[in-house]
């Protein structure tokens, strides 16, 4: 993990523990769970959340933000008063695909004053975007394009390609448990998979369900506005049957009136 943060953030990095895998991260016990897929932090402190989206979700910007706030929500201990102490929290998503549209390798995003546009905020939270099939070179290094290459194809030939001593160094490792796993735009979290899966099937059944009870619905309509129909109907008829009766009512009285010479 130190080689590639090294490519992708052009500096050294030396981590303080093994990466982890998947750590569950959630701000309290009934919020929403979420699983990081690359854990780690150097020996300054500084924390890095590496993420694999292989598809495009429309809400990685999003998505980004929250990853960012439950990493900051575990940071401080309880009773806390200065925030001071919070942690720099990189949160770097790889993509096989062009989330901006701007042909770009790597898009950094730091807060900064729109009214002042050299005034940055300096709140230690950086969202790092890579595009392995960008386009355009401008801004990044010949070995980071080759590390998004090896990502898509983590191959003898590309590692061989590349020239780069870091990445033969990873390719050597990747090697050693590619049996089992595989890196980059090709390993996907199995838990994510499922929930994709899920919430195709949700949205699928939601239009079906939609369908459905638009049907369903109309047939009610048609029922209740039988109903309905029928009672205004025998309330109208029965109104007119009252002013139907008087009318007769009033015709017997006065041909009774009539044969009594009244």
């Amino acid at each position: 993990m130190e080689l590639i943060l090294e490519i992708i953030l052009g500096r050294e990095v030396i981590l303080k523990h093994l990466p982890q895998a998947e750590k569950e991260q959630r701000s309290f016990l009934w919020s929403k769970q979420v699983k990081l897929d690359v854990w780690a932090k150097d020996i300054d402190d500084v924390i890095y959340d590496t993420e694999v989206q292989k598809r495009n979700t429309k809400d990685l910007p999003k998505r980004s933000r929250l990853y960012n706030s439950l990493i900051d929500s575990n940071l401080l201990p309880p009773g806390t008063t200065s925030y001071k102490p919070l942690n720099d929290v990189y949160v770097i998503m790889i993509m096989p695909f062009d989330l901006f549209g701007k042909g770009l390798y790597r898009y950094t995003f730091n807060m900064k004053c729109q009214e002042v546009p050299d005034l940055r905020l300096e709140d230690g939270a950086t969202r790092i975007f890579l595009n392995t099939r960008g386009t355009d070179p401008e801004g990044v290094s010949d070995e980071l394009i080759d590390l998004l290459k090896y990502f898509e194809h983590s191959t003898d030939e590309t590692a061989e390609r590349a020239g780069s001593e870091r990445i033969a160094r990873l390719h050597e490792k990747i090697s050693d448990i590619k049996a089992s796993e595989e890196i980059g735009v090709k390993f996907m979290n199995a838990w994510e998979e499922k929930l994709l899966d899920r919430q195709d099937g949700y949205d699928e059944g939601k239009r079906e369900g939609l369908v459905e009870g638009e049907k369903k619905g109309r047939q009610a309509g048609l029922k209740e506005g039988e109903r309905k129909g029928l009672r205004v109907g025998e309330k109208k008829g029965r109104k007119i049957g009252r002013q139907e009766g008087q009318i007769e009512r009033s015709k017997e009285i006065a041909a009774r009136m009539k044969a009594r010479g009244i």
